[in-house]
């Protein structure tokens, strides 16, 4: 992995007067990160040596991306005298930083009370960023102290910072680390007494706590990845789904690999990313999964819990089919079904029982079809009547069974380990001529251990 240990820092004047420090690391398209973890600057973290956002700036250098990182004001290597964090002197920071690197066209990533500012930048001035990538982050800070324990008691805290700011740090970074390495908690409480006073740290904490964004969410236009790092102790999936709803077309993701995960998403569109295949033209294999009887689990849940439940299965059932090998195509949403082509019989019917598994396991069985024909490409879309018939024929299924056309079951016939159980001809709605589909057996490649619908072995 490319490692960069000393940064050249250079200096970016805001329209208030303030000076605020930042890098650029690599050569590629660009990529400004705004963290500001603990109220402290990116680029004290990085050259701090801490695992995270170093290893984060490292992995993006060495997918072949220019990252901007940059202390914000009162932290770090910029001004240490101005320290209004208030939300529109973040921006003033960040405009300032994303001008003096005379970047005209960027994606903007953010992380934790980064995130607020993200949103904002991106909603007025939507022509310069090109995408949105939220980690580990909230829309409100009254809501993020609430929700997140340890944060909450820093807060609390943050009156007695001034009188034992040693204390306090180590408090705060033991919490931090999740009370599981006393060496590192030493070393991060050391890189914040460096990085931010104490009277800026307390600022710092009473200006998160009256930043809300919520207002602008509706108003973000370009495309969002949203993702939860269970291995972050800030991260509260809770609120993600929650911001990541309010926010059109955002995906909610849950990992802990975010630089991978955003350089696939960041990479969509673009022709540069070899590991995405085109779509193809001529005969593919497709696949079509509708959640069961949705009007009645939304009824059941409500339409803001189905929503979110609906939204993470969308986002799990296009890594599984990127899996197997598989495109999903984008802009089919799960409340019209998802769609995939495929150039191989065995990898469509294994992407579709593991969607099956995620579906019941997420309490959201699917229907799921398969059926192989010509495909018709339109920018980034098929079209068809093999697509059709993939949508009725997944129509027929039972909630968490995979049924597929003669045809697809003629070309996965002769693989290992599949069977099918003949289901006889059915007429597909919406008229046509009838087609004989299969059921694929539960024990289909049972060669490899996998969960049924309901979480069993």
């Amino acid at each position: 992995m490319i490692s960069i240990m000393e940064p050249r820092i250079q200096y970016a004047k805001t329209s208030d007067g303030v000076n605020i420090a930042y890098a650029v690391f690599g050569d590629g398209p660009p990529i400004v990160l705004s963290g500001q973890a603990f109220g402290l600057g990116d680029v004290h973290m990085y050259t701090s040596g801490f695992a995270g956002l170093k290893d984060a700036t490292d992995a993006f250098v060495g997918l072949g991306w220019r990252v901007v990182l940059y202390d914000g004001r009162g932290r770090g290597s910029s001004d240490r005298d101005n320290t209004d964090f208030s939300l529109d002197a973040q921006l003033l920071d960040l405009e300032a930083v994303v001008e003096r690197a005379g970047i005209e066209r960027f994606a903007l990533c953010a992380a934790a009370n980064g995130g607020a500012a993200a949103v904002a930048y991106a909603v007025r001035h939507k022509d310069r960023v090109s995408h949105l990538v939220l980690l580990a982050t909230w829309a409100s800070g009254a809501d993020f102290f609430k929700r997140r324990p340890a944060a909450g008691a820093a807060r609390a805290m943050g009156a007695m910072a001034e009188q034992q700011w040693e204390y306090h740090t180590l408090a705060l970074a033991n919490a931090a680390t999740g009370f599981t390495d006393s060496e590192l908690a030493g070393r991060l409480a050391a890189a914040i007494r460096a990085g931010i006073t104490a009277g800026a740290w307390t600022s710092y904490l009473a200006a998160v706590e009256k930043i809300d964004v919520t207002d602008l969410l509706p108003l973000v236009e370009r495309p969002t990845l949203v993702i939860h790092d269970p291995s972050n102790t800030v991260s509260s999936v809770e609120l993600l789904r929650v911001f990541a709803s309010r926010i059109p077309d955002a995906r909610l993701v849950s990992t802990e690999d975010a630089p991978a995960v955003a350089d696939t998403f960041l990479r969509e569109g673009d022709g540069r990313a070899s590991s995405t295949p085109d779509l193809p033209s001529g005969t593919a294999v497709i696949l079509f999964a509708d959640i069961a009887d949705s009007t009645a689990l939304t009824e059941r849940l409500g339409d803001a819990a189905f929503r979110d439940k609906a939204r993470d299965l969308d986002a799990t059932l296009r890594t599984v089919i990127r899996d197997h090998a598989g495109t999903p195509i984008e802009g089919k949403l799960l409340g019209d079904g998802v769609l995939a082509v495929f150039t191989s019989a065995r990898q469509a019917i294994e992407a579709a029982l593991a969607c099956g598994v995620a579906g019941g396991n997420a309490g959201l069985p699917l229907h799921l079809g398969l059926h192989a024909g010509d495909v018709i490409r339109e920018d980034n879309n098929i079209y068809g009547g093999a697509v059709n018939i993939a949508s009725r024929i997944s129509g027929l299924s039972a909630p968490g069974e995979v049924l597929v056309s003669d045809i697809v079951r003629g070309l996965a016939r002769t693989s290992a380990g599949v069977r099918f159980e003949d289901r006889g001809e059915q007429a597909l709605k919406g008229g046509g001529e009838a087609v004989r589909v299969w059921a694929v057996l539960e024990g289909a490649y049972s060669s490899r251990p996998r969960q049924d619908p309901h979480g069993r072995l």
